[in-house]
């Protein structure tokens, strides 16, 4: 008997992959029962959530915002992928329209027809603003560099109209007296957008505001019939990028653009009259002073249609910016989930609340602009709430 008990202790010393407890009865199978157990643990430790991606499409004019807040979200956020395609308010009403896009966006509110057209595919769209900012006159004169230039309502009106032709034109040089000794005898070369553009609408409406003979001859709209392009002065570009590209490479020319676009590439801006007859330049405090002038009215986000882009176009106050407006995100309700699926719905959701309480922080804004007030703030949150997942 003694012989048998020192062979299995010998075979436990010898064997290094058994231990002393596999030699006595029972513990075996506690150490297999624990390894089982853990195997699961690890694996759920180690798994991703899966990446969700989302779309939005149009207008360009809140660009350098929208990239700040995807950035800023995705932080956060890796789990959720959101890509963004410019193209203009047209092209993202349009690819709203279709189903290309989750989250479109435009700058003057939808129209009517469209909006019509929104809700024939058995789903209600939702419209409401997400940002404020605001549109500059941007020119290329080499001889006065970055110096501020002052353009009346009516030298503005008339420049776009095509009826001041050269720099240094007698309306120009006197309200300018700093730089009429500078300015040159050269052409005024216009660049305004080649495409369906949410910048051009407001621009427009604003020049119609200001002049009866743009309102008469040219009126307002995403696309108009330029009349300097008649004359030969006229050039095109695509997007508020290509509109700043073809400025820069252009002497003697005058654009309008997005402010943040003018501060990215360092561009000169205009300051221009408002209606108290003060010459203003858009800083932050000019742009809040605007949209304080006015009461917003914005409609039920249902029927964003309703809302009027004037509101904020040259509102009074002796400190208000002229040219001043919303930009508007639009998504769907999602009836029986015909347009998101419920994971969708509720990324779309989260990054939009988002965007409507943090992302208004001036840590989460991008140069040119300016936080929605708290009211107006406050419809996009209800507008969210309303997506069904």
């Amino acid at each position: 008997m003694k012989k048998i008990l020192t062979l299995i202790l010998g075979l436990c010393l010898i064997v290094p992959i058994v231990s002393m407890a596999g030699c006595i009865g029972g513990a075996q199978s506690s150490t297999t029962t624990a390894t089982t157990q853990e195997k699961p643990s690890t694996t759920t430790t180690n798994e991703k959530p899966s990446t969700i991606i989302l779309r939005t499409t149009g207008a360009t004019f809140p660009k350098y915002q929208i990239q700040k807040w995807i950035n800023d979200y995705q932080e956060t956020h890796p789990n959720v992928k959101i890509e963004y395609e410019g193209g203009g308010s047209g092209h993202g009403q349009e690819a709203f329209l279709k189903g290309l896009t989750d989250i479109g966006r435009t700058d003057p509110p939808v129209k009517e027809s469209m909006w019509n057209k929104f809700l024939e595919t058995g789903d209600q769209p939702l419209q409401f603003p997400e940002i404020v900012g605001a549109v500059v006159i941007t020119y290329n004169i080499p001889e006065i560099g970055d110096k501020t230039l002052k353009l009346s309502r009516g030298v503005l009106a008339d420049i776009f109209l095509g009826k001041i032709e050269y720099w240094d034109d007698d309306k120009i040089k006197k309200i300018n007296p700093d730089v009429a000794d500078k300015l040159p005898h050269k052409k005024i070369i216009v660049v305004h957008r080649s495409d369906a553009s949410g910048t051009t609408a407001i621009f427009t409406t604003y020049l119609s505001l200001i002049g009866k003979e743009w309102a008469d001859k040219v009126g307002a709209g995403k696309i108009v019939d330029w009349p300097v392009d008649k004359m030969g002065r006229g050039v095109a570009g695509k997007g508020n990028s290509g509109v700043v590209a073809t400025l820069k490479s252009t002497p003697y020319s005058i654009a309008y653009t997005e402010l943040s676009y003018a501060i990215e590439e360092k561009l000169p801006v205009a300051a221009l009259e408002n209606k108290n007859g003060k010459f203003v330049k858009p800083t932050d405090d000019a742009i809040k002073a605007a949209v304080s002038a006015v009461k917003a009215n914005i409609p039920n986000p249902t029927e964003g249609y309703k809302e009027d882009l004037k509101q904020m176009l040259d509102a009074s106050g002796d400190n208000a910016y002229s040219i001043v407006a919303f930009t508007h995100i639009l998504v769907w309700e999602n009836k029986n989930g015909k347009h998101y699926s419920s994971q969708k719905a509720k990324a779309i959701k989260d990054f939009l609340t988002w965007a409507l309480t943090e992302g208004q922080k001036s840590s989460h804004l991008a140069p040119g602009y300016v936080g929605l007030p708290e009211d107006v703030a406050k419809i996009g949150l209800d507008s969210v709430n309303m997506i069904k997942e």
